[in-house]
């Protein structure tokens, strides 16, 4: 472990507290009040004492035991106010952490590119943003203040042996020894597989997931048995791992449990012997015996609790990987450009090093207000040059312009509001038809809305729906059609007005009824944008003032479809498949 490693570790909590907006401070409150309640619970023993010793002595009266019984409850009363007003203040802190921490991550994916975001799977993205940082809550709500509460207690009721006789606070001792270093041990032993045990359970969320969401393709092919093996073999795996770690942790922990509370093992024995030689009266040593169990309680807290602290260390820092991933860079100003023509100059692009370049210095000018096609086999690199127009990932080497002005130095919310993006899968969230439409301006009024779903052909079918415009798409919008998710989704498009409009086969599910309606729709949305489409369907594109042929990663040709055709064989060829596939229909092949 590095040196700056060892720091960020040991500032783990700073960390943590920097999301609770502001919250710091009060969490210090819960930690007083905490020990209040604690230092109030103590006093009853000390009227006890007091009832005791009058007993004794044969002169405790009515008067007296009615007294400091009034003042036993209230301080009683005082133990659990200030155990309520704790708990209530650290609780408000873990959810404003826990909300602190959720939208911090989600807004170091919206702002790192997609290449970050992909490299980690859903599961292990889900693990962190609901499981990990929900983990975090009960060590933070409970063990932060509780926990200093309980350091406390065990210390003045050691000053208070101790005043009552030296002896037996050390007596109590005796055992505290033994059971720290069975803790450190068991600290030691469970540090080892720490790593290994969020690895394991990150592996398993993920394995999850993956069977979940592709459980249609595995009925479909018949694999259940096999994918079922593997989703079962990874959650043996995570237990059989479990089960190891705990049994090499079970005596050391076991010993621990048992030596260090172990308080009353040398206060009972001693107090008795100075009982005997007159040193003490059976008072002072039931008040004695009383302060030695509650430090019992404390001890065996303050276990349990290093353990969940321990816990929420290595989540935080667990949480702190996905916290460190490295945003797009962003100007410090917001500006923007006067125009929207796009210009990509000697551009090159790599997702991973050890695979090479994706994209071989492309040049390519894009006119404001232009219609431009990108077509070519598939992985010639169209949708990797969409993308960076949109800066989803950053170029390797090269620029892209937008009037004139690098997409680099334009805030990434400002280049996302002048671009508009529409895929051939494109995700709905679990939330209203309208809802969803209303993502591409959320500041529209639901006519606006209605609007946009009628050009986007998209009215008639959520008319049809039970509850219109108000029906859930279902998660990821499953309950709709690949047709009329993409519908939606160009809904979207058209409310959000952009002023440059990327179609990546914006229309590829949509059925032909609807077809000729939706592209004369789009055709009239997008008159005087800057408007890119990525095309399979080359008779969509035929009217483009321009199209661009790319094939492995660098530009081929360029030129009107007439242009084209009489100079581009590859066009040509691609052409001439286009026009074969239409005429195509299964079935229609015979043998000679």
């Amino acid at each position: 472990m590095d040196v700056e490693t060892a720091k960020e570790e040991k500032k783990w909590f700073g960390t943590l507290l920097s999301y609770a907006k502001g919250s710091g401070g009060k969490l210090g409150i819960s930690v007083v009040f905490s020990m209040i309640s604690l230092i109030a619970g103590l006093v009853p023993y000390y009227f006890v004492y007091l009832m005791l010793d009058r007993y004794i002595a044969g002169s405790l009266e009515k008067d007296f035991v009615l007294r400091y019984s009034i003042a036993a409850l209230i301080a009683y009363l005082i133990k659990a106010v200030f155990f309520g007003l704790s708990t209530a203040i650290s609780h408000h802190v873990a959810f404003n952490v826990l909300e602190g921490l959720r939208l911090k991550v989600a807004d170091v994916f919206l702002k790192a590119p997609l290449g970050e975001v992909y490299s980690h799977s859903i599961g292990e993205i889900k693990n962190v943003i609901l499981d990990k940082i929900e983990d975090i809550e009960p060590p933070l709500a409970h063990v932060v203040p509780e926990g200093a509460g309980h350091i406390l207690l065990p210390i003045v009721c050691f000053i208070a042996l101790a005043l009552i006789d030296i002896r037996v606070s050390l007596a109590a001792l005796i055992a505290l020894p033994l059971g720290m270093i069975f803790m450190m041990l068991t600290f030691k032993l469970s540090g080892k597989n720490m790593e290994k045990y969020q690895k394991a359970n990150a592996g398993m969320s993920s394995m999850i997931v993956e069977y979940v969401e592709g459980i249609e393709v595995i009925k479909a092919f018949g694999k259940t048995g096999e994918s079922y093996e593997k989703f079962a073999g990874s959650i043996r795996d995570y237990r059989d791992f479990v089960i190891e770690w705990m049994k090499s942790t079970w005596v050391t922990m076991k010993l621990a449990f048992a030596f260090m509370p172990a308080t009353l093992l040398g206060v009972v024995p001693v107090s008795i012997l100075l009982v005997n030689n007159g040193s003490m009266t059976v008072s002072e040593m039931a008040l004695s015996v009383m302060l030695a169990m509650s430090m019992v309680i404390s001890m065996v807290k303050i276990e349990v609790f290093s353990n969940g602290l321990r816990q929420m260390q290595y989540t935080v820092l667990e949480i702190k990987k996905f916290l460190d991933i490295k945003s797009l860079n962003e100007p410090a100003t917001e500006s923007l450009p006067g125009e929207f023509s796009i210009e990509m100059k000697d551009v090159h692009f790599t997702y991973d090093e050890s695979q090479g370049e994706v994209l071989h210095g492309i040049d390519l000018t894009i006119p404001e207000g232009s219609f431009t096609a990108l077509v070519g086999p598939s992985g010639g690199g169209k949708s990797t040059v969409a993308k960076l127009i949109a800066r989803f990932w950053d170029v390797s080497s090269g620029s892209i312009k937008i009037g004139g002005m690098d997409i680099k130095d334009m805030k990434v919310e400002q280049l996302a509001n002048i671009v508009s993006f529409v895929t051939q899968d494109n995700f709905l969230f679990s939330r209203s038809l309208m809802e969803n439409i209303r993502l591409g301006k959320p500041g529209a009024t639901d006519e606006e809305v209605k609007a946009a779903a009628k050009a986007a052909c998209c009215d008639e079918f959520i008319q049809k729906l039970p509850d219109g415009y108000n029906t859930s798409a279902g998660e990821a919008g499953k309950r709709l059609s690949g047709g009329e998710r993409q519908r939606i989704a160009i809904a979207r498009m058209m409310l959000k007005n952009a002023p440059i409009v990327i179609l990546d086969e914006a229309t590829a599910f949509t059925d032909p009824e609807n077809e000729t309606k939706l592209q004369e729709s789009i055709a009239n949305l997008t008159k005087g944008k800057t408007l890119l489409v990525i095309a399979h369907r080359l008779s969509t594109i035929k009217n483009a003032d321009r199209i661009v042929v790319l094939n492995d990663g660098k530009i081929e040709d360029m030129g009107t479809q007439e242009q084209l055709m009489e100079r581009s064989a590859l066009y040509n060829r691609m052409w001439q498949a286009h026009i074969g596939a239409r005429n195509w229909a299964a079935g229609s092949l015979k043998e000679d």
